[in-house]
């Protein structure tokens, strides 16, 4: 496994190692002590695994006070994906990283607690799996619009389908009750 920093230095790119012929391949997704040493310590508590269609967005997302680390990863297709630091104080505080994540690459992007998360789908469809380190909480849950202009993320998609939570989020300095650095 290669893990590989990213300009905002607590999101990580994650490269397993594949082994693969013509017969196809195998590839070890999670093994605790190699995740411990990158700092990824807590447990996972809840997988998730959704479905989208080529240009469905999805994002931004959070959860606060119940703030979750997610890690994600493609299982079928090809995404965008993308974290964007919402921790009031941070010295990277609205700054994002995008990163492209597909079927061929198996690579995975660790999403830390403070950190709004979304995707784009580049492919005709695309099956998208996260591990979280704490349980779904809708009442905690807390939406960026997805757009916002001093986030600045290019999605690389036209027109994105979104939902109609999504595409009524606030922009994030409207945003209330975001985690604050340095407490999570």
């Amino acid at each position: 496994m290669q893990v590989v920093n990213t300009d905002l230095p607590e999101v990580l790119i994650i490269a397993p190692k594949l082994f693969g012929d013509q017969r196809g391949f195998f590839l070890e997704t999670y093994q605790l002590g190699t995740y411990v040493e990158h700092g990824i310590t807590r447990p996972f508590v809840q997988d998730n695994l959704s479905r989208s269609a080529y240009g469905v967005l999805r994002g931004l997302h959070l959860q606060n006070p119940k703030t979750q680390g997610k890690l994600v990863s493609v299982m079928r297709g090809r995404v965008l994906d993308v974290a964007v630091d919402v921790r009031l104080g941070s010295p990277n505080f609205g700054r994002h990283v995008a990163v492209e994540l597909s079927e061929e690459t198996r690579r995975q992007l660790w999403v830390p607690r403070g950190f709004a998360h979304g995707f784009v789908v580049l492919s005709e469809s695309a099956d998208f799996f996260y591990k979280c380190d704490e349980v779904y909480s809708p009442k905690d849950e807390i939406t960026v619009r997805w757009d916002d202009p001093a986030i600045g993320i290019n999605w690389g998609v036209a027109n994105p389908s979104l939902s109609a939570r999504d595409g009524a989020a606030p922009l994030l300095a409207e945003v209330k009750n975001l985690p604050v650095y340095g407490q999570i």
